[in-house]
């Protein structure tokens, strides 16, 4: 019984060095189907490197592997004197680059949101909550200073590091900001009418983005020109007829 264990072993054992040695000849005979790459493949491979990299379809995980095949490390130093940051990159094929950068300290940024944008998100915080401030400056096709798009916490750190203060109801109305709709109701007005004022110059108001609300101040609602617009609004509006004794009926039914 236990040589016939053995020899059980032995046959299995036997016929899994068989499975590898087939693999590795498979295997070799694959490797020697490919075609070696010569200097010119290598060559096209590195002018298609920039467009590669560039390409809107290139996901991070291909870069990565790319960063991975050419690179072997990358050491870093800080020259605190100069403000700059010296890296040294060993190249896989043993060639050396230096790179020297401007070092970025704490609380500064180097790509700085535009001024127009920053003013923008100033008027509109009157009326707006940070939420809405990203959606309005996201349909402008606004970016933020290192081409993202815009989110509620973005807008929070901007408001922040601006000192920008935040829209509440307390602020608005003590203020008096109001937006289209909410002016049109105080005056009594249509919203199409006091829009069409503004735009041609008669009522101040505020608009910083195209795809952004008006901006309206209670004070220049409550001033002579607001006051002007309604009463010509109020006396342009046609009077409902009154019936009188005089007025005659047509019939319209059949006999």
């Amino acid at each position: 019984m236990v040589t016939d264990e053995l020899e059980r072993r032995w046959n299995e054992a036997l016929r899994r060095v068989q499975d590898v040695e087939q693999r590795i000849d498979q295997h070799n005979r694959q490797r020697a189907a490919v075609a070696r790459p010569t200097r010119e493949d290598f060559e096209s491979l590195g002018s298609d490197l920039e467009t590669v990299w560039n390409s809107p379809s290139t996901d991070a995980r291909l870069k990565k592997r790319i960063v991975r095949t050419l690179i072997h490390e990358v050491i870093a130093d800080l020259d605190r004197d100069q403000g700059a940051l010296m890296l040294v990159i060993h190249w896989k094929g043993g060639i050396h680059t230096e790179l020297r950068l401007r070092h970025r300290r704490r609380g500064q940024n180097s790509a700085q949101t535009s001024k127009d944008v920053v003013e923008a998100v100033r008027v509109l915080a009157r009326v707006c909550s940070d939420e809405l401030i990203a959606g309005v400056l996201t349909r402008s096709g606004q970016r933020t200073g290192r081409g993202n798009r815009w989110t509620k916490e973005r807008v929070t750190s901007l408001r922040s590091h601006h000192e920008i203060p935040r829209c509440t109801t307390e602020t608005r109305q003590a203020e008096g900001w109001m937006n289209l709709t909410q002016a049109a109701d105080f005056l009594g007005i249509n919203s199409r009418t006091l829009r069409i004022a503004v735009e041609q110059g008669e009522i101040q108001a505020d608009h910083p983005l195209s795809a952004g609300p008006w901006i309206f101040r209670r004070s220049v609602l409550e001033a002579n020109a607001s006051a002007r617009l309604v009463e010509r609004v109020h006396r342009q509006r046609p009077t409902l007829a009154i019936p009188t004794a005089d007025q005659t009926t047509l019939d319209f039914s059949t006999t």
